[in-house]
């Protein structure tokens, strides 16, 4: 994605303390890059997050979905694969799915953002989900996403499913 695309939320119009206590939580650090260089980790390139061990590296322009989603990657991943970490965060269909639900779920830790927001931001940004929208898999489709997080202990973050419906 380039910066004439749709608009999102962005790590420069974010409330930032609220992200960093978040991601703080799961061991994250975030390495601010300098607008115009290229994001160390990044998979997709661009503005998108990059991921390197526990560091997520992003710039002002980096959006807030993206942040979220690289982040869930790095939660979800086991601690040997999080050592090896470096850009392509791997993890097989199943995973993918329960990264998407948990940025869902995490966007309502961010003052300023919901999971309503990051939604509309994953639509917005080309995100693709069999009923056509975020909204609806996650409210109709995505019963193994949450599967998957309560098998590997992560269904406590699945708690925060009561503020989101």
């Amino acid at each position: 994605m380039s910066n004439d695309s749709p608009s999102v939320l962005r790590w420069r119009d974010c409330h930032q303390p609220s992200v960093r206590k978040l991601l703080s939580r799961f061991g994250l650090k975030i390495v601010e890059i300098d607008i115009g260089s290229a994001i160390p980790g990044s998979f997709w390139g661009d503005e998108e997050a990059g991921l390197i061990r526990n560091r997520l590296y992003l710039r002002n322009d980096t959006p807030l979905h993206s942040i979220l989603h690289e982040s869930c990657h790095y939660i979800c991943m086991s601690p040997d694969r999080r050592q090896q970490l470096d850009t392509n965060a791997g993890g097989d269909y199943n995973e993918e799915n329960a990264v998407c639900y948990l940025q869902i779920l995490l966007s309502s830790e961010i003052d300023g953002y919901s999971p309503q927001h990051c939604m509309r931001d994953m639509d917005a940004w080309g995100y693709s989900f069999r009923l056509g929208s975020a909204q609806a898999w996650f409210e109709r489709d995505a019963e193994d996403a949450l599967e998957w997080l309560n098998i590997r202990g992560l269904g406590r973050l699945g708690q925060l499913n009561n503020r989101v419906n």
